[in-house]
């Protein structure tokens, strides 16, 4: 009897939506048994940046990082117990920097077979944009990439909502 050859899947997850549609969806229709899955997660300080109060008090930068890192650190908890709950071996990394370039130096670092991203809808007009993270993991990738495409206002001549991925 052989058994599968494991594979290591990267995927992208930024807290949004759409990362966890992707996760769900990779989960429901590409998951095997002995994946291992590495989330990478790259932390945005959002609040450093947009705080008027930065360029006047040293310690409110402070403090805000701090805030920061104590809400990145519960979202990789959340990950870790996601890994878990799912039943699957991974791990998760957290690696500051460009987003579409952390994703991809991190499936290269770990040897990634497949890498996984969510991107939003796009509309009828903007057919060919994907969004930004996963355009440049697209065209970065030394990897097959699987697109999970959240079509958050589109429905299907059902009438349900399509949700088709986009491989690359």
């Amino acid at each position: 009897m052989t058994t599968a050859p494991v594979r290591n899947v990267a995927i992208a997850m930024d807290g949004s939506e759409y990362a966890d549609f992707a996760f769900n969806w990779y989960m429901e229709n590409v998951h095997r048994e002995h994946d291992h899955v590495i989330m990478v997660h790259c932390p945005e300080y959002h609040t450093v940046v947009q705080s008027p109060m930065v360029m006047t008090d040293i310690t409110v930068v402070t403090d805000l990082l701090q805030e920061e890192e104590k809400k990145t650190k519960e979202f990789l908890e959340v990950l870790g117990n996601k890994l878990k709950h799912a039943g699957i071996g991974g791990k998760v990394k957290s690696v500051g920097g460009n987003a579409g370039e952390v994703v991809v130096r991190v499936a290269d670092e770990e040897k990634a077979d497949l890498i996984v991203v969510g991107t939003r809808g796009m509309g009828t007009l903007r057919r060919t944009f994907v969004g930004s993270v996963s355009d440049y993991i697209m065209h970065h990738s030394h990897v097959p990439v699987l697109v999970c495409r959240h079509k958050d206002h589109h429905k299907d001549h059902h009438g349900h909502h399509s949700q088709h991925p986009l491989k690359h």
